[in-house]
């Protein structure tokens, strides 16, 4: 028997204004595809999680793997970006000049 959805499924969710439908749209990060339109923040935010509902029960039906939460994920806090050699030297030696390490340097650049 599937995995019921539960009704707090712990996604991540954001509503947004659309200028060009002159609407609210309700958008998951876990499901980037999908959407929803309303007229107010509260409508946008409950169809959307209403539509992930539905997928996630027609994934579940056809056997298909569902996204986890990005919340309940396990980040190490490293990560590899990959820059232009010249971007690399002119941070490191912003770096210096400010007396931290590139990867403070970079980090504190990330949050801003």
């Amino acid at each position: 028997m599937a995995k019921m959805v539960k009704k707090n499924d712990r996604y991540t969710y954001r509503v947004t204004w659309s200028d060009d439908d002159n609407k609210y749209v309700g958008l998951c990060a876990e499901f980037p595809s999908l959407s929803w339109l309303a007229r107010t923040p509260e409508g946008a935010l409950k169809g959307i999680r209403n539509v992930v509902k539905d997928v996630i029960r027609d994934m579940q039906d056809n056997g298909e793997t569902i996204p986890g939460p990005i919340a309940g994920k396990r980040y190490s806090g490293k990560f590899m970006v990959r820059v232009p050699p010249k971007v690399h030297r002119d941070l490191t030696i912003q770096a210096a000049e400010s007396g931290i390490s590139l990867n403070r340097l970079a980090s504190l650049k990330l949050s801003q």
